[in-house]
């Protein structure tokens, strides 16, 4: 179900118009990394330095606003790479062009 612009207009202000999208799920820069190998194909091992920082504690996206429009996620963050690097991979001698 796509919003109408009043609808997005009547829950935004002019020069804070940004709405997240996502799918409200919290995911760890790990299961990202892992996710991403799985759907490109990638076979090498991921290498993570825990001795690091691992910047922000939480990469969850506040939904709130965009779920009391009436809008929910239809798709998981999975499919919806694996939809976004196979219209990548058909696309992309005009992608890089």
């Amino acid at each position: 179900m796509g919003l109408e612009k009043s609808v997005i207009e009547s829950a935004t202000a002019p020069m804070r118009s940004h709405i997240n999208v996502g799918t409200g799920v919290d995911v760890t820069i790990r299961e990202l990394a892992e996710t991403i190998k799985l759907v490109v194909g990638f076979e090498g091992e991921l290498k993570f330095d825990a001795s690091k920082p691992d910047g922000t504690p939480r990469k969850l996206l506040d939904v709130a606003k965009i779920n009391s429009l009436g809008w929910r996620a239809k798709i998981s963050l999975a499919d919806g790479l694996r939809s976004t690097y196979e219209r990548f991979l058909e696309n992309q001698e005009s992608v890089r062009s």
